[in-house]
C-alpha cells in the first residue's frame, strides 16, 4: 500500500535528480549530493516504499511520475469494506419502537438493522426515524418498528468485497450514517456487518499514519 509522507529537502532533491537523470544508481545519486550511499539509503527506501521511485536491480532508480494525490488515490483503491467492517446491531421487525430506542441507546449506535424471521435484511432504522415516532402521539410500546422503518428496496447496501471509497460515496450521496454489509443468498440479503462514517474516518486516519 502506498504511503503518504511529507518529503524533506534532501528527499525532494533526490526526486529532482532521478527525474532529470533516471535511470540512475544509488551511488550516482550519492555522488551528485556529495554524500555516501549509506547516508542516502533510508531516504531511497522511503521514496521507493512511498511509490515516488521505482527501483530495478542492476539498472537503478526511476521516477514513477506520480503526484502525492495520485499515490493517495491508488492507495484508497486497495482498501476494501471487509477491512473496516464492524458487527451490526440487529433487531426483529416485530420489536416495538420503544425497545428499538432502548437498544440504540444501550448499544450506542446511530442505526439499527431490521431482519425478518429468516434473519434477512428487511429494514433500517435511524435516529431520525425513532425521533420522529417519539414526537407523535403513538404508544411506542405498541408500535412495531416495521411501521416506521425504511424498507427494501429503498435501502442502500454494500458488500464485503466492495472498495471502501465506493461505499464512502454511497454514504455521502444518500446522506446516511451507516451501510448494512450484506451477502446475497437464495432467499434474500443476509446482513453480515455494518460500515459507518466512523469506520471510514478510522481508515483514512490509519492511511495517513501507517508505517
Amino acid at each position: 500500500m502506498v504511503i503518504q509522507i511529507d518529503l524533506n529537502k534532501r528527499q525532494e532533491r533526490i526526486l529532482s535528480i532521478v527525474k532529470e537523470n533516471g535511470p540512475i544508481t544509488g551511488e550516482q545519486i550519492a555522488e551528485k549530493l556529495n554524500l555516501t550511499r549509506a547516508t542516502l539509503r533510508p531516504d531511497l527506501a522511503i521514496l521507493t516504499m512511498a511509490g515516488y521511485l521505482d527501483a530495478r536491480p542492476r539498472v537503478g532508480y526511476f521516477f514513477t511520475g506520480k503526484t502525492g494525490s495520485q499515490l493517495l488515490s491508488e492507495s484508497l483503491k486497495k482498501i476494501y469494506v471487509r477491512d473496516y467492517q464492524s458487527i451490526p446491531v440487529v433487531i426483529s421487525e416485530n420489536v416495538s419502537v420503544y425497545d428499538a430506542i432502548v437498544t440504540m441507546f444501550l448499544e450506542d449506535v446511530g442505526t439499527l438493522f431490521v431482519v425478518d424471521k429468516d434473519s434477512l435484511l428487511v429494514g433500517v432504522l435511524s435516529r431520525k426515524d425513532l425521533l420522529r415516532a417519539s414526537i407523535g402521539k403513538q404508544e411506542l410500546t405498541a408500535l412495531p418498528v416495521n411501521i416506521i422503518m425504511t424498507r427494501m428496496p429503498n435501502i442502500t447496501v454494500c458488500s464485503r468485497d466492495e472498495l471502501l471509497i465506493d461505499a464512502a460515496k454511497k454514504l455521502i450521496e444518500k446522506q446516511i450514517d451507516a451501510l448494512p454489509i450484506v451477502k446475497e443468498t437464495e432467499k434474500g440479503q443476509e446482513i453480515v456487518g455494518r460500515l459507518t462514517k466512523t469506520s471510514i474516518t478510522k481508515a483514512f486516519v490509519g492511511l495517513a499514519y501507517q508505517e
